[in-house]
Order: C-alpha cells, then structure tokens, then sequence
C-alpha cells in the first residue's frame, strides 16, 4: 500500500476513534439522563461522571494532536481497560461491552501505526545497543 493511501487510512481511522471519544466525552459533561443511568448501573456514583469524561477528553486530545498521540494512545489504552474491567465485573455481554473497548483500541492502534510508520518500527523492532 502507498504511504499517501496508508496515512489517508490512518487518519480515517484515527477520526472514528476521536470522535467517538469526544462524544462520549460531552454527554458525561451534558449528562443527559440515560448517561446518569448507565453510570449508576456500572456502580459509579453521580459524581464520577464529569471525572470520566475529563479523562477521556484529555486522552482524546492528546491522542489528536500529532506531537502528543504517542501519550494520548497510552492514555486511552489505560481508559480502554478499565470500561473493560467495569464491563467485566457487571458481567455485561462479551461482544458488545466487554470487546467494544478492544474493537476501538485496535482502530486507534492501526491509525496511529498508519499515520506514523516510524511508530511501528520504533514499537515492533527490538532496540539493539
């Protein structure tokens, strides 16, 4: 695949993951009713929801800004385990709770390697002294 057609594809995916995120994110601040609901339900407190959105909005933009999407994947990939986790515990269904984070993680991964090839062999090749 030519770089122009691998970056284009990164990009792609790198943007459903963000905005995604960005909205998941502004529903925790908005706080619309089904969102307090579902919160509850996965045992967090009312309180917590405008936390959870600022840690997903602060990854989210460190992940869109190219000079920080290093960080921002690290980041994400942290939020990504614990809906994993909460899912987990809450015993909600494997395909659609429990993998969804994985289902995401995977496009952000593959977009950030698309956008940035050094990415990949920085991450995949051992350092050698």
């Amino acid at each position: 695949m030519k770089t122009k057609t691998k970056s284009f594809s990164g990009i792609i995916m790198s943007s459903l993951v963000i905005l995604f995120m960005l909205v998941d994110a502004i529903m925790k601040f908005i706080q619309p009713k089904e969102v307090i609901e579902g919160t509850l339900s996965l045992g967090f407190q009312q309180h917590h929801i405008v936390t959870i959105g600022i840690l997903g909005f602060v990854a989210t933009l460190l992940y869109a800004i190219p000079k920080t999407s290093l960080i921002g994947i690290i980041l994400l990939t942290g939020y990504f385990g614990g809906a994993i986790a909460t899912n987990l515990r809450m015993d909600q269904p494997l395909f659609s709770h429990i993998l969804f984070p994985i289902y995401l993680a995977i496009l952000a991964w593959g977009g950030l390697f698309l956008r940035f090839p050094a990415l990949k062999n920085l991450l995949l090749n051992p350092i050698k002294n």
